[in-house]
């Protein structure tokens, strides 16, 4: 059991630090405003792993991925959010003021809830859970408890993951917050969230 276990992790691993939609948030919210609201937004990308293991195994995540219908309503809802998230930079990207201490006090409430709709609102988790944790799930196991391990390592590594990437990224903040690097990086972080959003909603069709 442990065995498998130890090679589920593995996998889970190679699969956690894929650049992805995941991680242009935490750069977002990291260059933004710091280390504590980028891992406060790790923190909500993890809670919405959690929201779709529980769906996972009581099989709700099964009948979203099945019905073709909702799965469309949620890819397109986490397109559009990731395309508005994509649209936020590109705006942030006009200012030519440095950003404050206080400038970004108002968004610590919205830092983890950014993380926790990104995942929320990835279909592609509820595929990736009833499609592949079954096959990764040790034998020794009950199917629901060994579903469970997966989903809750899967976290801890996420959270791992992203949170030592915001820790590194926010170090280098002091050069991020020039004006001209500032403005170049929310671009290029706008642009690949809309990218993102657009490559979601065309996998939507």
């Amino acid at each position: 059991m442990w065995t498998q276990t130890a090679m589920a992790a593995g996998v889970l691993a190679l699969l956690t630090v894929v650049p992805g939609p995941d991680m242009a948030v935490v750069t977002k919210r990291a260059i933004a405003a710091g280390r504590a609201e980028a891992l406060r937004t790790a923190a909500g990308i993890t809670t919405g792993l959690l929201v779709w293991g529980a769906f996972t195994v009581v099989g709700l995540a099964a009948i979203l991925a099945a019905s073709a219908e909702a799965y469309f309503v949620v890819k397109i809802l986490g397109a559009a959010y990731l395309g508005f998230l994509g649209l936020q930079a590109l705006w942030q990207s006009r200012r030519s003021a440095p950003r404050t201490a206080g400038s970004t006090a108002t968004g610590s409430g919205r830092a983890y809830l950014t993380g926790l709709i990104t995942n929320v609102l990835n279909p592609k988790i509820a595929v990736f859970y009833t499609g592949l944790l079954p096959t990764l799930a040790p034998q020794g196991l009950p199917t629901a408890a060994g579903m469970s391990l997966l989903v809750l390592l899967h976290a801890a590594l996420t959270l791992t993951w992203l949170g030592s990437y915001a820790c590194l990224v926010s170090r280098a903040r002091s050069v991020f917050e020039r004006p001209r690097v500032r403005r170049l990086l929310d671009r290029v972080t706008g642009v690949v969230l809309i990218g993102f959003g657009l490559r979601v909603a065309a996998e939507a069709n």
